[in-house]
């Protein structure tokens, strides 16, 4: 053998092995969202079990409040499906958006349970229901762990598959790019309190 080919030869062994290893970590990077989402959807189920309970202790106090309870449970039974679906496949940017859209109705409805529970005293200084808005509470702060969790992971593979020349492996085997999933009280963190001294 020449020297040419051996030079040659090695060379696309080196060029082998770094596409064998830049193909293992954008896998790694993909199980790793997988993971992240996992942890999220444990919270998100432990959520969706604490809320029919919820409604049920504020139905026996606002028997008028039908519609705001019941759409609380349809958004509730409405963002469990997207969940589901966006755990089977969490790589997937349009179930992603989706559990996203459905969380930020969710909020909004729950948003307006906890108006009408302001509005009855004896609802609000019932004891089920001030532990299982705790308990809520407590899910909603690991919901948002685990939503920063899973974000860091989809920042780390995103910024693997787009750096070249990893790029190329991406492109080469089908990385597509993963979606955050974006807080669902996004508007209400950003605007600034109001203050009216009037």
């Amino acid at each position: 053998m020449n020297t040419t080919a051996i030079v040659t030869l090695a060379v696309l062994v080196v060029l082998a092995l770094w596409a064998l290893a830049a193909y293992n970590r954008l896998v790694r990077h993909r199980n790793e969202i997988g993971n992240a989402f996992a942890q999220i959807d444990v919270q998100l189920k432990r959520r969706y079990d604490l809320i029919p309970n919820l409604v049920d202790v504020a139905r026996k106090y606002v028997q008028h409040e039908r519609d705001t309870l019941e759409a609380v449970i349809a958004a509730r039974n409405g963002a469990k499906s997207a969940s589901d679906a966006a755990a089977a496949r969490p790589m997937d940017a349009a179930r992603i958006a989706a559990l996203a859209g459905a969380e930020g109705t969710l909020a909004g409805l729950m948003g307006k349970l906890n108006v009408v529970v302001e509005a009855y005293p004896e609802l609000k200084a019932d004891g089920t229901l001030q532990s299982l808005s705790e308990e809520l509470n407590h899910t909603e702060n690991r919901i948002a762990f685990a939503r920063q969790a899973f974000n860091d992971s989809v920042l780390e593979y995103n910024n693997a598959a787009q750096q070249a020349p990893t790029n190329l492996i991406a492109g080469l085997f089908s990385f597509r790019d993963a979606a955050m999933l974006e807080s669902t009280t996004k508007e209400v963190e950003r605007e600034a309190p109001r203050v009216n001294l009037a």
